[in-house]
């Protein structure tokens, strides 16, 4: 397989991706040099977590949730439906691409949906995060941050775009370990795609930043079984999959976070995504719950718990019902609601977030607590969670998640390779 190489896109949100691919060596990328973020009061956070999860709206997941927004009905083609209780585990798989989510929400009318979207997990299912959400903050105004699948949206959790894409790249490898004519496709006008590029590319990156401030950072993600990432946000980053960055601060096989943190090692900010027996995609299983539960168990547990602001979201809506309209931004977003759980000896008690949130809200987050510029992209006005903390409480201790499966467990079971490519 042959790398290919592409060049460097702008910098700024509306920048255009560029056509050509370069040779030659891979220059330096440095964090654009824009103002500090506004200073806040004064935090006791040094490690910032961020789980990102799969495939759930906030009605599917966290419905009837005291004082939280859902609805048991809903509408399809014009006539209210009722929603019907659905195992975690089933193997429903719904169309989320970026297509299916302009059907879906038929310009504003949310009654576009497939008839099997109208279910919610029962509570049961997911009692960790339930406990997490009486026991911490749950955001009910948490939208993904595109109109699309994973791909794009992990973009924005790295670095508050996604040069564009709309949707997963063809062939089914993330990223510049793509095949020379893997494609991945460009947002267009009304829910359209346009002619894709090869997914590979070079904007910068919280990574960037956190690099040119001497900050840590790792980024653990599931490891395929021919060896190629296939969701791994930072193996589209052509710097960052090429340079010296991807051996030692991009992590495989996820797992490996349990050892780290139980070894007294913790990066300044991290990222995990899951693998397909660990992640809430319809049909992996019902493991998602237990797997979060352990990192977060594992943090709580440590030396890092006092220092350590914990962020649970889930990646995208995953086609399932949710009755909310997201705001409307630019033409990549938001998207449909996805739960949010903040999760710190800081954060607010049994609170439930209004405040509209994103996924380039990690990123402000971090900008704001490490004292760092911002990306120019969706960080710089999207709400950086401050709403969720208060710094001024003394910590509360942690009191474990009970889980079926314990990490040793989840460490040791067969590897189940990455949740698929949607």
């Amino acid at each position: 397989m042959r790398y290919v190489l592409c060049g460097i896109a702008s910098l700024a949100v509306s920048a255009t991706l560029l056509a050509g691919c370069g040779s030659g060596g891979i220059p330096p990328v440095k964090a654009p040099l824009l103002p500090i973020q506004q200073a806040v009061p004064p935090s006791p956070i040094t490690h910032v977590v961020i789980i990102m999860q799969e495939n759930r709206s906030f009605d599917n997941l966290f419905n009837g949730f005291p004082g939280a927004d859902t609805t048991l009905t809903g509408v399809h083609n014009g006539q209210k439906i009722a929603l019907q209780p659905l195992a975690l585990g089933s193997s429903l798989d719904l169309e989320h691409s970026h297509r299916a989510w302009w059907r879906d929400w038929n310009y504003g009318k949310l009654d576009g949906f497939k008839t099997d979207a109208y279910a919610y997990v029962p509570e049961a299912d997911v009692e960790a995060y339930w406990r997490l959400a009486y026991e911490y903050t749950l955001g009910d105004r948490m939208f993904q941050s595109n109109t699309g699948p994973s791909f794009v949206a992990h973009q924005y959790m790295i670095a508050g775009q996604s040069g564009k894409t709309s949707e997963n790249p063809s062939g089914g490898i993330w990223g510049c370990d793509a095949a020379d004519d893997s494609r991945v496709a460009l947002v267009g006008p009304n829910g359209t795609d346009l002619p894709g590029v090869y997914p590979c590319f070079d904007y910068p990156t919280m990574a960037d930043l956190l690099d040119a401030h001497d900050i840590s950072w790792r980024y653990y993600a599931p490891g395929s079984t021919n060896g190629f990432f296939i969701i791994s946000a930072y193996q589209a980053i052509r710097h960052i999959r090429f340079g010296s960055d991807w051996v030692g601060k991009v992590i495989s096989p996820e797992t490996e976070v349990l050892k780290d943190i139980h070894h007294g090692k913790l990066a300044q900010v991290t990222w995990i995504v899951p693998s397909w027996k660990h992640s809430d995609h319809p049909g992996s299983g019902d493991e998602g719950p237990d797997w979060v539960a352990s990192i977060v168990n594992a943090i709580g547990e440590s030396p890092f718990w006092d220092s350590t602001a914990i962020f649970i979201s889930w990646d995208d809506w995953g086609g399932w019902y949710d009755h909310v309209n997201p705001p409307r931004l630019d033409e990549m977003g938001l998207g449909f609601r996805v739960p949010v759980l903040v999760v710190s000896p800081y954060a607010r008690h049994g609170y439930i977030s209004h405040q509209t949130h994103e996924a380039s809200g990690f990123l402000t987050y971090i900008e704001h607590n490490f004292g760092l510029p911002n990306l120019g992209t969706r960080d710089t006005h999207a709400a950086g969670f401050t709403d969720c903390f208060d710094y001024t409480q003394p910590p509360r201790a942690y009191i474990p998640l009970p889980t079926r499966h314990t990490p040793h467990y989840l460490i040791h079971e067969a590897p189940s390779g990455p949740p698929d490519d949607d």
